[in-house]
């Protein structure tokens, strides 16, 4: 474990538009105080991941309302998690050959498209309704799988500043989604129809951080590089925009000279044999603790229910969108600390994670815990675990992993927290079950009063 630290003095960046501080200034300042790190870059990508997630989350925060109060809502978390899944399982061997520009494009129109067939379509008697409003989902979770597969490929042109302002979106969208929801369909009072038709534009952002905000300097020469092999030697490249980290450079540690000699994309066998390499080391530690982490917050949480007198809640239905505020709330620490603090040994937090889920389910059963706010710092701590091996897996990738392996890695491996949410799911449903009638057959009720 590392950490990063700079002097107050070296932290002072002149605010734009205050006496002899230009934009540019500004720019080149912060460049200078973050190793070379550009604020459109961290911007650009702090929004990636915001808006990508965000409308993942706001279907889960939406999914009673989706589907009614006789449908398990499981059904809503697996429709928003299969097809993610399927994507990042099949994608990475594929969509190298479709250029960004392309994919964003693509997936601004799918994810809008979802939310728009959710919102609109109306309620019918014979149920119809949640199987057209079930298809919107899927139509999102492509776009959201898609997205977090190539962004996190996009990052290692840009630095290790992107991945840690990709983390610190992702983290927040959990927060920003789930209170998003809350402030239109509660405080405004949006109808659910029109908190949705409104959700529907915030994939927009995405296009306007990619072709507005971020700088392109970086993945032009990316590309001009994956067409011609490079000869050492190249001062005329100009580098004004690329990271100051070797991200872009051959394994010369040469910027390199373009000759007219193309380079051939890896065939699939290649590519499985390059996604093999990544289970062990990268692959397993983040499925084992998302499927900890999911099995708490979709089996587990909806049972660790408390006496109300001893509690700060007046009713039942309090304790499990408080349990899930706080584990956002780490989750979004945990992935914005990667340019202060680097966990190497991924394994360690992702079995402290199984530590967490045995932990909560003998506290389930056998009601040893005595206090709530015992509960609380566990599923605090739970987000803190999930964000940290999450965020530390790529950055691990970025530093590790050879280059031209580089962009396939970070995306083949974003497949493991899909996949542990989709195992997590049957678990979960299986689990909340099986917790609740061990603990109606011992006389603790509460679960039943939801």
């Amino acid at each position: 474990m590392t950490t990063l630290s700079r002097s107050s003095s070296q932290m002072r960046l002149p605010m734009p538009g205050s006496a002899g501080a230009s934009w540019a200034a500004y720019r080149a300042r912060f460049k200078a105080v973050f190793n070379g790190a550009d604020p459109a870059v961290l911007v650009a990508f702090w929004l990636f991941g915001l808006i990508n997630n965000v409308i993942y989350v706001i279907i889960l925060s939406a999914a009673l309302d989706l589907v009614g109060p006789n449908i398990p809502k499981g059904v809503v978390l697996l429709a928003d998690v299969m097809p993610s899944f399927l994507t990042k399982l099949v994608a990475p061997y594929f969509i190298h050959r479709v250029p960004y520009s392309v994919r964003i494009l693509s997936f601004v129109l799918l994810s809008s498209s979802g939310m728009l067939l959710i919102a609109l379509t109306p309620p019918t008697a014979d149920g119809g309704s949640v199987t057209i409003k079930m298809i919107g989902v899927i139509i999102s979770s492509l776009s959201s799988g898609g997205g977090e597969l190539s962004f996190l490929g996009l990052t290692h042109y840009y630095g290790p500043f992107s991945l840690a302002a990709w983390g610190s979106g992702t983290g927040g969208a959990g927060l920003v989604g789930a209170g998003l929801y809350v402030l239109l369909t509660t405080t405004i009072g949006f109808t659910v129809q029109n908190s949705l038709l409104a959700s529907a534009f915030l994939p927009l952002i995405m296009a306007i951080s990619f072709f507005l905000i971020l700088p392109q300097g970086p993945l032009k020469f990316a590309r001009q590089k994956k067409e011609y092999r490079t000869v050492p030697g190249d001062e005329g490249a100009d580098d004004e925009d690329l990271p100051t980290e070797s991200l872009l450079r051959d394994t010369t540690g040469s910027t390199g000279l373009l000759d007219s000699t193309p380079v051939s994309a890896p065939t699939f066998r290649q590519n499985l044999r390059r996604a093999k390499s990544l289970f062990f080391p990268y692959m397993l530690p983040l499925l084992l603790v998302y499927i900890a982490e999911y099995s708490i917050n979709q089996g587990v949480a909806p049972t660790l229910l408390f006496p109300l007198p001893s509690t700060p809640f007046t009713d039942f239905r309090s304790f499990y969108p408080f349990y899930n505020f706080l584990y956002q709330i780490g989750v979004f620490i945990a992935r914005s600390s990667t340019p202060f603090i680097r966990i190497r040994a991924l394994y360690l937090p992702s079995m402290l994670q199984v530590v967490n889920l045995m932990v909560l389910i003998s506290h389930a059963m056998y009601n040893w815990i005595p206090s709530v706010y015992l509960v609380f710092m566990i599923i605090f701590w739970e987000g803190l675990l999930g964000g940290a091996v999450y965020v530390n897996t790529f950055a691990d990738i970025l530093e590790e992993v050879p280059e031209e392996d580089r962009e396939f890695s970070l995306g083949a491996t974003s497949v493991s927290d899909s996949g542990g949410i989709c195992i997590a799911g049957f678990i979960g449903m299986a689990l909340e079950v099986s917790l609740c009638n061990w603990q109606v057959n011992r006389g603790r009720t509460f679960c039943k009063q939801l």
